[in-house]
Parts: C-alpha cells; structure tokens; sequence
C-alpha cells in the first residue's frame, strides 16, 4: 500500500492511496489552517472504526443476522502532552435489527477485535482498547 498528500498552501493538504480516492486535510485557524479538513488523527480514528465494523458486519450478514442498522463509535481519550498520543479508546458497537442474537454480535466482536482489524492489532500497541455493545431489537 502506498498513501501519499500533496500540500496545497498553508496547512491544507490532499491525501490519497492507492484506490484513488482523495481527501482534505486541514488544521485549526489557530495553526494556521482554514478548517477545511481532516485531521490526521481523526483519520486513524476513523480507520479503526471502519476496520472493524467493515469485520463485524461481514461476520453479522454470514451468521444471517438480520440487521436494519449499525454504527461504530469510538471514544478517544489523548495524552495532555506531546505527541498527545491516544491513550484510551472505548469502541461502541450499536446494531440495530430484528430477533439479533447478542451472542452472535458478541462473537463478531471478538473475532475483529481479536484477529481480523489490524488497525485494532496496531493502536492496541500503544493505547487500551475496551469496547460496549448496543443491541436495539425493532
């Protein structure tokens, strides 16, 4: 895999991988950005949120679960101090869906956690990783 940004002035860049997709990154006024994009950090928090629930869906649909909804959070606590590392991340796993077995979503869970995410695998290097499950019957 090969990712790379191009610098477009000040503190805005536009990021891109080998798919070809594009995106802005950007930073605060106060750093001298124009609040127009991403902030790296927010990316690799949006990369582990979708790792795993790119995992746990896949997982859901084989145990023919019938979900309507589903939605992947994460809550980061940083360091105070720089490089403000994360420190904490809690995943919150929120499916919604009709007759969902709790064990079956419970099993998805753990099998991305576990072995699948290699962006859970990375930051679990360095931060704790802990995570809560929502089941909503409809």
């Amino acid at each position: 895999m090969e990712a790379k940004v191009i610098w477009n002035g000040d503190m805005s860049f536009t990021g891109s991988a080998d798919t070809g997709f594009t995106l802005s990154l950007d930073s605060a006024t106060a750093v001298g950005g124009h609040d127009q994009g991403f902030r790296p950090t927010e990316l690799i928090a949006i990369g582990l949120v979708g790792c795993t629930g790119m995992d746990v869906i896949s997982i859901l649909k084989k145990k023919r679960q019938d979900v309507t909804g589903f939605e992947v959070k994460a809550n980061i606590k940083r360091a105070m101090d720089h490089p403000k590392v994360f420190t904490h991340i809690e995943i919150e796993y929120i499916v919604k869906g009709n007759n969902i077995d709790p064990a079956a979503v419970e099993r998805a869970v753990q099998l991305s956690e576990d072995r699948y995410c290699p962006s859970i695998a990375m930051l679990r290097k360095a931060a704790e990783i802990t995570n809560r499950i929502t089941i909503i019957q409809e």
